[in-house]
């Protein structure tokens, strides 16, 4: 068996670039290029660096994931605006002394290689615990099922009800929060948006836009818009909020 460990990207700085190559081929090119997170992705790691894990077997970084700590009064009308919006709240309540309630979970993300191991569920269950002993009352996650990549024009309301003939969510990253005890709370619109030329665009999904509509691209859960007139290409993806405790 392997020896597994769970560190801290501060406590292992030394880590950062095995973390990297190991966890960032499992997203989309375009996901790097949300000018939130850009701008204040930094400034969360710093305030909240016991809520940026890795999962280590035999040294190696095997899975990851990191949360943040806001204020929510559990009310599914006020949840942040998806990704961005629990980033923002975070941080600006961070930094006003604002004392959180709630983790939500940003990301998490498991090496491909060893995708189908359960470590997903392992990474969600080590945010868990510390919110817990961080006196949080509840967790958060604007999740993005892996699955709805294969569905870009179904509206995240209907594949959150798509369910397998077992009853089973057909979406496994849901099935694993459900297996931890989440709920679905609801579609979480323009959770993150994404601009930039025409030309940027091309180069992170590795495609052409020969005319200005609406593409699908590689690892999108919505359409991009292409504007060729304007030189500008927006996605703004939906995520779906899920809680946990």
């Amino acid at each position: 068996m392997p020896d597994r460990e769970i560190v801290t990207t501060s406590d292992r700085p030394d880590l950062d670039e095995q973390g990297k190559a190991a966890l960032l081929p499992v997203w989309p090119e375009f996901i790097f290029h949300d000018p939130v997170s850009s701008e204040l992705i930094g400034r969360a790691a710093e305030c909240f660096p016991q809520y940026d894990v890795r999962i280590l077997d035999d040294g190696e970084v095997v899975a990851g994931g990191w949360g943040v700590p806001l204020r929510w009064n559990a009310a599914a009308e006020t949840l942040p605006a998806g990704y961005d919006g629990a980033l923002i709240s975070a941080v600006t309540g961070h930094e006003n002394a604002v004392p959180p309630d709630t983790l939500c979970v940003m990301a998490a993300a498991v090496r491909q290689d060893r995708q189908g191991a359960g470590l997903g569920g392992q990474v969600l269950t080590v945010l868990q615990s510390r919110a817990t002993a961080a006196g949080l009352e509840r967790m958060i996650a604007p999740v993005r099922p892996v699955l709805k990549s294969r569905y870009p024009l179904t509206p995240m309301a209907n594949f959150a009800r798509w369910k397998r003939g077992d009853g089973a969510h057909i979406d496994p990253w849901i099935r694993t929060h459900q297996r931890l005890g989440a709920v679905i709370l609801g579609a979480a619109p323009r959770s993150m948006v994404i601009t930039g030329t025409v030309t940027e665009w091309e180069e992170w999904a590795s495609m052409a836009f020969p005319e200005t509509g609406r593409y699908v691209v590689p690892g999108g859960l919505d359409l991009v818009e292409i504007d060729r007139e304007r030189d500008l290409g927006t996605y703004a993806e939906t995520n779906l909020w899920m809680r946990h405790l």
